[in-house]
Formats: structure tokens, sequence, C-alpha cells
């Protein structure tokens, strides 16, 4: 790829599809996907409607399928996309799994781990925030317009 930027967003628009099917499904639409050595090794989205189960996040389900992929619960080589910032659960998975890097794209004021559990992170961890951004919050902002 060209430059890191032009990486990311191409790995966050695939978290976007991600997010889109989580919409399609009546889920919050949050999307998605880990990268390890440049290739793209979970997608999820949200399911804690279908599963009815609370802690079924995106970022959950992408860590679990991750880890199941490279045969390990470790993911230190890996990095995170995700469409909105990650809750201070997600974020304590995302640290218990050693993520190398987490890239997200609209930020989340409410519920974000930078307000509730900045430390969360493994330490060595690399955040990028701001990816896709306007995509990413219009992607929500709409589906709880039409919720209203």
């Amino acid at each position: 790829m060209e430059n890191q930027k032009d990486q990311d967003e191409v790995y966050m628009r695939k978290a976007l599809v991600e997010a889109e099917a989580a919409r399609a499904a009546g889920e919050i639409p949050v999307g998605a996907v880990v990268v390890c050595d440049g290739r793209v090794i979970a997608r999820a989205h949200n399911l804690t409607e279908t599963l009815c189960d609370v802690t079924a996040h995106a970022e959950m389900q992408a860590i679990t399928a991750a880890a199941n992929a490279l045969g390990g619960k470790y993911l230190n080589g890996c990095t995170l996309y995700v469409t909105i910032e990650p809750c201070a659960m997600c974020a304590g998975a995302i640290g218990w799994a050693q993520l190398k890097r987490i890239v997200y794209g609209a930020g989340d004021e409410k519920r974000g781990y930078r307000q509730f559990a900045p430390q969360a992170l493994h330490p060595k961890a690399t955040v990028t925030g701001g990816v896709l951004a306007d995509e990413c919050r219009a992607l929500m902002q709409q589906f709880f317009q039409e919720r209203r």
C-alpha cells in the first residue's frame, strides 16, 4: 500500500461494510476487522440483539475470530479496525489480547474507553482515531434517527 493513511482507509472501509451488515440486521451499526501481516483474518459486527448477549460487540466478535484464525489468544502482531471508538469492556479485551494497533473511526464521547478506561489497552499498543470518522459517525447517526 502507498502509505499508512491510505492503508487505514482501505481497512476501515471493510469495517464499514461490516457495520452496514449490522445495520441491515437491526443491530447498532458497528463493524470491525482484524488485520495481520497485511491480510484480513477476522471480520465482525455487533450481534448483541441477534445473540441476546450484551457482550457481543463487534470488537469482541472480531477478537474471538482472529484468535481462532491464529490458533492463540494473543494478537500482538495484529491491528484492529473498528468504526466507533471501543467501549471500556472492549478496550479491556483488546488489552488482554495484546493487539499491537487499534484504529477507530468516530470517537464515542458517551461510552468510549478514553473517558472511562484510558489505561485498558496494552501499554505497547498504538492508537489512531478519526479514520473515515465522518462516514462512521453518519452511519451511526442515521441508524438512531431512523429508530426515533
